[in-house]
């Protein structure tokens, strides 16, 4: 986990960095919106690659996902540990029963 906290922190610091010299700076100016749409994207290309049985194609598009989701989380002031906690949360509880909570609440 710390190669994931390690990464949020970059982004972080890229946040408030020239658009001109980061592409993460880049994206985040374009706002939430576009940082939403570029993960989806990669999301869509980590699926095809698992179609596909690629397992290196899902390994890269699969970084690519970790990356433009924390991209996409630090645009709306999501942090990173705030996701981590709510995965503690949830440890231990079954899938089935944590989805029937949710539809109760």
């Amino acid at each position: 986990m710390n190669t994931l906290n390690d990464l949020a922190l970059t982004i972080a610091a890229r946040a408030k960095a020239d658009p001109d010299s980061s592409w993460t700076a880049k994206l985040l100016a374009k706002g939430p919106e576009k940082c939403a749409e570029k993960f989806g994207e990669e999301a869509i290309e980590a699926i095809i690659e698992a179609v596909k049985d690629n397992r290196d194609g899902l390994i890269s598009e699969s970084a690519d996902v970790l990356f433009h989701l924390l991209v996409m989380l630090q645009s709306r002031g999501v942090q990173l540990n705030e996701v981590l906690a709510e995965l503690d949360r949830r440890q231990g509880t079954s899938g089935i029963a944590e989805k029937a909570a949710r539809h109760k609440g």
